[in-house]
């Protein structure tokens, strides 16, 4: 069990990738993203083994993420962000943004 405060201490934020790249580089597949996260928070890096969907399939879908982690170096890549998802057998599926969720909205 955790202490409420230490939820309430992540900024969870719906952001919108814009860019998708191959990762060759990382140990486990993953892709290097680009997240937009609005105005106040801007554009960032995140490194997410979600190579169960293709490229095509990312770019311009919602998200949710975990912005205020420490950055985490991940073979040649800095990852700002954690993209978040659900661990199933064919690999993680992302969470779904509901209808009316805009860009940069905090998730409480």
């Amino acid at each position: 069990m955790v202490d409420y405060s230490n939820f309430s201490s992540l900024d969870i934020r719906i952001g919108k990738i814009t860019e998708v790249l191959e990762f060759p580089e990382a140990r486990k597949p993953a892709y290097k993203l680009k997240v937009y996260f609005g105005n106040d928070i801007g554009t960032k890096n995140s490194s997410a083994q979600i190579t169960s969907y293709k490229k095509e399939e990312l770019v311009g879908r919602k998200v949710v993420a975990v912005v205020n982690f420490e950055p985490k170096q991940v073979a040649n890549f800095v990852s700002e962000v954690l993209v978040l998802g659900a661990l199933t057998k064919d690999g993680v599926k992302l969470l779904e943004v509901p209808e009316g969720a805009g860009i940069g909205d905090r998730i409480a």
